[in-house]
Order: C-alpha cells, then structure tokens, then sequence
C-alpha cells in the first residue's frame, strides 16, 4: 500500500434514519441484534458524545450535506414550521425553506470531488429532488422522499427501478452499494449511504418480526425496546452495513477505507424510548439529538478505543475534506475539522460551545408519552448551547431557560438554573452571538390564531389522564406509516 493510498482513504459515510442513542447492542440493548454494527464498533472508536446538528431528518442532513447551519440554507424543519394545532401555538415561526438546498451551496459532493473521488449517493437524499445537481456522480433512490412509501416492491421512488413485486428495499440498496464499491475498486470514491432504514413505515420481513415476537412471548424485551417490526428493521440494518464491510474485505479495501456509521436524529420516543437520555426526535433534549457513531479503518482507527469528545454532523464535511487531502479553511464551514480525532481517538479534545436552533413547532406524536418541555408538542421554537458539561436551553414563546448538568443529569431531570445565575447569563449572552453570527431567523411575531382558554383546556385533558394515552388502531397506523 502506498503512502498516497493510506493518505487518501476511500470513504463510506452510512447514515441511518431515525436510529436512536440506545438501538444498538454495543449501546446497551439487549432486545435489538446488531453484532455487525457491533463488530465495527470494536474495530474502531465508538463516540459516546454525538451529535446530530436537528432534530429530525430535513435539516440535520442539510446541515451536514453542506456543513452550514440553517442561516445559509434556510431549512429549519420537515414540511411546514407550524406543526400542532393553531390555538395552542403563541408564536409564528420561521419561515422555513420546503424545497431544495441552495444550488450556489457548496456540498460535501463537491469537495470531495475536487479533490478527484467518484462520488455517490445511495440511499435518502431528502434535501432537494436530485443529488446529481450537487456534486455526486452516482445516484440510486436519492430524490425529495423523506420516506418510501413501501420498503417492499413497488417502492414509487424516484430514481430506482422497480425491482420484482415484494423485493425488499434495503436488501437492494445495500446491493446497489456493493455495486458502486465494485464498480470503483481503482480509483477514491465517496459512498454517502443515507439508508432508509428504521424511519416508518415500519415494514419487516415476516421471519424477522416473528423472532422478535417469539423474544417478547420469552421475557426478553424491556420497557425501552419492545417493538417487533421495529426490532427486525434494526437487524436488517445491521445486515446492510456487514454486507458492505464484508465486500470491502473481499475486495482488499477493508484497510483503505475510512467507514463513518450514525444517524440523523434521535429515535422516535414511542417506537423505542431512549432512555436514560430525555425525550425523542423532534426534541432538543438529548434524546432527540444524541446519536450513534462508530468511525472505522483497520490499522489507522485504533480498534476497541472509546471517545468522549463532542462531535456533530457539521463536523463531517471540513472533517471529510481533510481526509480527502483538501483544505476546509475559507469556506464558510459551520463545523469543525475533527479528523485528528479518528487517528487518535484519546488525544486532547478542544473546547467549544454547541448550539442547536429550532425556531419551529413540532406537535406531539403520542399524548403523554414524547417526554418533552410540553404535553402537546415535542418542541416548541427553541435553542440550546453546550459548553462542556452544561447544557441551556430558550425557549421564545415564554422566555423559560433551562439549565443542566449532563455529567450529573444525562437525563436532563434537574434544571438548575436558579444556582447558576452568571452562567446562565454567559451562556446566554454566546447564544445570541452565534445565533446573530450564523445569521438564524428567531420567531418574534404574536400568533392571532392563538386561544389561552383553548390551549390550557387541552393541557388539562392530557394532565387529567393517570397514564400516558393507549395507542388506538389508528395511532399504530399512522406510526406504521409515517413519523416526522
């Protein structure tokens, strides 16, 4: 192997949707079978501290496709920013861009491409209708689709072909990725693989569903995992990504390959809770926002070593680039360069604050259950900044800050703001910085369509309820089908 070759490592960067914290086993489930994710965990680092930049799928791959927050391309949710139900919300929120990210918006396509790899997508685009446009060559079921509308065949997705009747998405997909590794076996290339998987419409393969049913009829689910169809999609993933590792070692570019696996967000809470992290998708606690991540490459990575260092998907493009042999420097990039923590997952780790921004609303998925500041919505606009261990949180309908302490309190129960009066007010005061620096839009204008009456007599009905809603054939349908 050269010297050229273990400076410019092919790249694989597996995305997965809507994977929470705890839905792996190397993370602590004892429900879920993942031992090929499990196996490259101990074949590299695995980050305890990661982060997705959003809380749910639009904006969080947005700002990591491009590496810029929402300021430069406008993408603050999925769908509409005014989600729930009009007399309970205060405020207008953001407008907020439904369409494509920016064409003039450099992304990691292009930096990568620059620096000469093929670039492809397979997989969940979700940021613009073709990924073709903005700096990947290769493109297979990359479209606008937040979710397919089957994960059996007939997909109706864009840009892929119909397979047979009942052929199984991710089973093609993780094909399709072992053809463009085959396919570019001489040259660098740049894999993004944004799988499907686990977003709803919860769809498993028979076999898998009832051996999970069969684990649960034993005893061996638990309060935090204990979904079936949920729980085979997870194996399913864990099939896809030991596919692709198993065709890089066939294929002699296990060593040259650096292998990226995380997810978009945080899990959805009433599909499999994640705790003892606080709420789920859509929340800015951790819950919603902390994520899985495992960075490998044999002989480079060391294997079976552990990192603390806080690490968000901004990070991934000036990060990549490095990798790549390029310069992340003068190109507006929101996130950091990291990379020398992939070679040397112990060295020292740099402080900086983080910040999330989510100037939006987002309604409740299940009454009672999404653990969130709010019974009827999992987030209402809202900030959050991290400096070390603490973490605050704004909220602009009410003006209510919250503080924690996530060394102490993972789960983000004790708000201890009131023992912290200059911190909170030195954390305050870098919020409105950065949120001024990145140029974010903040919600300021009155809602008319609010109702006080109405909005606290909603809150009293779900209060008034002793345990946390049961869910109706019609809820399992809609959770089946689609969450966002």
């Amino acid at each position: 192997m050269t010297n050229q070759q273990i400076q410019r490592p092919n790249i694989i960067l597996i995305n997965a949707d809507d994977l929470g914290w705890t839905d792996l086993g190397v993370m602590g489930s004892a429900f879920y079978e993942t031992p090929h994710i499990d196996k490259l965990a101990a074949s590299g680092c695995l980050y305890s501290k990661a982060y997705a930049s959003a809380p749910n799928c639009a904006p969080s791959r947005a700002n990591m496709i491009t590496g810029r927050m929402p300021g430069a391309h406008g993408v603050y949710t999925v769908h509409s920013s005014d989600r729930g139900i009009a007399s309970t919300r205060r405020l207008i929120p953001v407008e907020n861009n439904e369409g494509d990210i920016p064409s003039d918006l450099p992304t990691i396509g292009h930096a990568l491409k620059e620096q000469g790899y093929t670039t492809g997508v397979i997989g969940k685009w979700h940021v613009s209708q073709n990924p073709l446009e903005f700096g990947f060559d290769y493109n297979v079921a990359g479209c606008k689709k937040g979710h397919p509308p089957s994960y059996f065949a007939p997909y109706r997705i864009e840009s892929l072909e119909d397979g047979d009747e009942g052929e199984y998405l991710p089973e093609r997909l993780a094909s399709e990725a072992v053809r463009f590794i085959e396919s570019n076996i001489d040259r660098p290339f740049f894999l993004y693989y944004p799988t499907y998987l686990v977003h709803t419409p919860l769809q498993g393969k028979d076999e898998a569903v009832e051996k999970y049913k069969a684990k649960i009829e034993r005893g061996e689910s638990d309060e935090r995992h204990f979904n079936p169809v949920y729980a085979a999609m997870v194996e399913e993933l864990d099939r896809c990504v030991g596919k692709i590792v198993d065709s890089l070692e066939k294929l002699g570019l296990r060593k040259n390959t650096l292998l990226i696996f995380t997810s978009d967000n945080g899990g959805v809470r009433e599909i499999s809770l994640q705790t003892p992290l606080r709420a789920g998708k859509g929340a800015l606690y951790e819950g919603g926002i902390r994520v899985p991540l495992i960075v490998s490459c044999p002989g480079r990575v060391p294997a079976g070593t552990h990192s603390t260092r806080p690490i968000t998907n901004l990070d991934f493009y000036p990060s990549l680039l490095k990798v790549a042999g390029g310069s992340p420097e003068g190109r507006g990039l929101d996130g950091v360069d990291v990379s020398e923590s992939f070679w040397d997952p112990m060295g020292a780790s740099p402080e900086r604050d983080l910040l999330w921004h989510f100037p939006a609303y987002l309604q409740a998925t299940q009454r009672g259950v999404d653990d969130s500041r709010d019974l009827l919505f999992r987030t209402r606009p809202g900030t959050a900044l991290q400096r070390g261990p603490w973490k605050l949180h704004y909220y602009y309908e009410d003006q209510g800050y919250e503080l924690y302490h996530l060394g102490e309190d993972i789960s983000e129960r004790k708000d201890i703001k009131d023992e912290h009066p200059e911190l909170v007010k030195e954390m305050k005061a870098e919020m409105e910085r950065l949120i001024e620096l990145k140029k974010l839009k903040e919600p300021s204008l009155l809602n008319p369509e609010f109702d006080e009456a109405d909005h606290q007599k909603r809150l009293d009905a779900i209060k008034a309820e002793s345990e946390p809603s049961a869910m109706s054939e019609d809820d399992w349908y809609r959770v089946m089908k689609l969450i966002d």
